[in-house]
């Protein structure tokens, strides 16, 4: 049984990284949608629990879990057996930093490859970065996240609980 780690902190879930992870399921046997904290981010809208919660009500693959790691990607990877660490490309500027991830994850656990799949056009200018911004300003989101979900980071970022 191969098994392939999407990892990101998803906050929030865009159809961009649904996109990434159903396809995903579609190529291994398992997959495991890891949150985690990005130390380079100021600040997060949503805590990693709330994350995972979006995450649940956006993915309904049988072969799809989520969990959640503080610590070395391929620590956890090792530990769980993957063979693969799926990442998404929107434009060339992701490949450069993602290149640089790919090498070390792979001097660091050598068993494991990193794939990379790239966005479908619609989703290839979506990022929770522009998502958050958007919201927080008024403008329309529903293009850019699940339906199921949409709600719960309107009221986010007008700043309810």
């Amino acid at each position: 049984m191969k098994k392939a780690i999407c990892p990101g902190s998803f906050d929030p879930v865009t159809l961009g990284h649904i996109d990434i992870i159903e396809r995903t399921a579609d190529i291994f046997d398992e997959v495991v949608v890891l949150v985690m904290s990005n130390s380079s981010k100021k600040s997060s809208l949503f805590t990693i629990e709330e994350r995972i919660e979006l995450l649940k009500k956006c993915l309904n693959k049988p072969n799809v879990k989520i969990d959640t790691h503080n610590g070395l990607l391929v620590d956890y990877a090792k530990k769980e057996g993957a063979v693969a660490i799926v990442k998404g490309l929107r434009a060339v500027s992701d490949f450069d930093y993602e290149f640089q991830q790919a090498l070390t994850n792979k001097s660091l656990y050598p068993e494991c490859e990193t794939v990379f799949l790239c966005a479908r056009g619609e989703n290839m200018f979506l990022s929770s970065s522009m998502v958050k911004e958007v919201c927080s300003l008024g403008g329309d989101i529903s293009s850019f996240v699940p339906a199921s979900i949409s709600e719960v980071i309107y009221k986010r970022c007008k700043g309810d609980k």
